[in-house]
């Protein structure tokens, strides 16, 4: 548990640092590129969310669960196993983007280089991920954390020298803030790859290596790999979907198409980015407690499983429900610094359920894939999903509701992912529902 609490802790640091640079750099782009512009890079950001998540194939969770549940002396077999896949793929990956990419025309509306700069994503991604999983997996966390904070700590620094050097056009200033992008990504992979093969020159010095079953190592991988990809795939395709369905919902609502995109920039790149701040402690839990829990479930302690998992429940209730209160009186004073005046306010006040259930819901799914259910936690995504995008439509068109009736979607839909994330918790461990002050107690 110490190794645990050390590990969180560095991720929450880190992680803490870097929402406070993102914030800061959420703020250049918002300033440089205007409601409009923000709403345009805003709506290209699932598309390269989408393309990390193929590219990654979600090693840093299948790998880090894989090397957490296995001895040390098999990790170099698997290491290397794991590498020759990586490859192969990456190799398959980038043939596959390039033709995409080329032939059809996602990115006719924007600068001509936007295409290529998503090509060279895939194989920064893929081996950077490679790393993350195996360093999550041996408890490495300050490297992670690192990893994390230098991206945020690139992009800002790459964002305040060349919008302080040069005056770009719109477009021009769009293709600028996204190579900025995968410029940290890049510093981000050189990093990790050098820290990866450091790593592996010593992973022979701890006894005598042990040639793992690269059938087992595949099947192992896979069965991870591919629920948990198919349910970051679902996720980011359904998230480059609600760009477009939120727009289609408040032109049909009576709002014009650049007045579609500019509500739709202060809902997603201020009210949002403010609302999911401290998601950086939910997002230090998820990495940090996939291999913590895959290791207990592989030792059949679940004694241990059941303590992690009251102590995420109160820690998470103790800095969440703090922070929805803010939002929810000092809405108009936070998103005044990106667009005094602004809507956003309203939408950050109304957002406050779908941001508390958010916070829970994220280390509900490392318990979910520590514990062999990722299969469960893509059917409660997609189901939560098409209820929420449903009710988003349908009820952000009406004349009388607009941009309300999205809101109540998106609280609606997140509250159903986590009733189904508990409920399934509760049947797998054998719980009940107690009181606030004891959320959980053993059936009898």
């Amino acid at each position: 548990m110490k190794q645990l609490f050390r590990g969180i802790l560095l991720l929450t640091v880190a992680a803490f640092l870097g929402e406070c640079l993102e914030f800061l750099i959420n703020m250049i782009i918002a300033r440089q590129l205007g409601e409009e512009g923000l709403g345009h890079y805003m709506s290209i950001l699932p598309i390269i969310f989408f393309i990390v998540i193929i590219a990654s194939l979600e090693l840093p969770v299948s790998l880090s669960k894989l090397i957490a549940e296995s001895e040390k002396s098999y990790h170099k077999s698997t290491l290397r196993y794991t590498t020759r896949w990586t490859i192969i793929l990456t190799g398959i990956f980038v043939t596959i983007g390039w033709l995409i990419f080329t032939v059809l025309p996602f990115f006719s509306s924007y600068h001509p280089m936007v295409r290529w700069l998503m090509v060279l994503l895939i194989p920064i991604v893929a081996f950077s991920s490679l790393s993350r999983g195996y360093f999550m997996g041996i408890g490495k966390m300050g490297k992670i954390a690192f990893s994390n904070f230098l991206r945020k700590g690139a992009q800002l620094f790459l964002l305040v020298t060349v919008f302080r050097l040069y005056e770009f056009s719109s477009e021009s200033a769009l293709f600028v803030a996204l190579c900025v992008l995968i410029a940290s990504e890049m510093m981000v992979f050189f990093y990790l790859l050098h820290a990866y093969l450091f790593q592996w020159k010593r992973i022979d010095g701890h006894g005598h290596q042990k040639e793992a079953n690269q059938q087992e190592i595949g099947k192992a991988l896979l069965s991870v790999s591919l629920p948990t990809t198919f349910l970051r795939v679902f996720h980011a395709i359904a998230h480059a979907i609600q760009p477009f369905l939120i727009k289609a919902a408040l032109i049909h609502y009576g709002m014009s198409t650049i007045q579609a995109t500019e509500q739709f920039g202060l809902l997603t790149g201020v009210a949002m980015t403010i609302g999911f701040f401290p998601a950086f402690i939910a997002h230090s839990l998820l990495v940090a407690l996939i291999p913590a829990v895959s290791e207990a479930s592989a030792k059949d302690n679940e004694e241990k499983i059941i303590k992690m998992l009251k102590g995420v429940l109160w820690g998470t209730f103790a800095y969440s429900v703090p922070v929805v209160l803010a939002y929810y009186y000092l809405g108009e004073a936070l998103t005044s610094m990106f667009f005094p005046g602004s809507e956003a306010a309203l939408y950050l006040q109304l957002l406050w359920p779908y941001f508390l259930i958010h916070f829970f819901i994220l280390p509900l799914q490392a318990f979910l894939i520590g514990l062999g259910l990722v299969k469960d936690a893509l059917y409660h995504t997609v189901w939560s999903t098409v209820i929420s995008y449903s009710l988003l439509y349908l009820l952000g068109a009406q004349t009388d509701l607009g941009m309300r009736g999205i809101i109540i979607g998106m609280n609606t839909g997140g509250m159903l992912l986590l009733m189904l994330h508990l409920y399934t918790l509760k049947m797998k461990l054998n719980l009940k529902f107690g009181s606030i002050w004891l959320p959980f107690r053993r059936s009898t």
